[in-house]
């Protein structure tokens, strides 16, 4: 497979993937957890109102979806650029 971009685009591909987990992980963890906790506890998930659910369990789950999600677009972004460990 031929290499797509250089280095720096590589990186540059990194960085912006790492960027938008760690957004993912502070709306979720912050701002659903603390900050929208009220607004989301008007609903509920299985019997718990959802602004506590996402405080004790929901970004938990999301925590580990995230990580699944980045293994998964860096093995992309690795082969993109011709750098995977296969």
């Amino acid at each position: 497979m031929q290499p797509t971009g250089s280095a720096a685009q590589y990186w540059k591909a990194n960085v912006r993937l790492l960027l938008w987990c760690l957004v993912v992980w502070f709306v979720v963890s912050f701002g659903f957890g603390i900050l929208l906790v009220d607004v989301l506890n008007n609903f509920s998930l299985g019997g718990y109102p959802l602004g506590f659910w996402f405080a004790q369990q929901g970004s938990i789950y999301t925590f580990i979806g995230l990580i699944f999600f980045y293994v998964w677009k860096m093995n992309k972004i690795d082969k993109e650029f011709d750098v995977h460990e296969d």
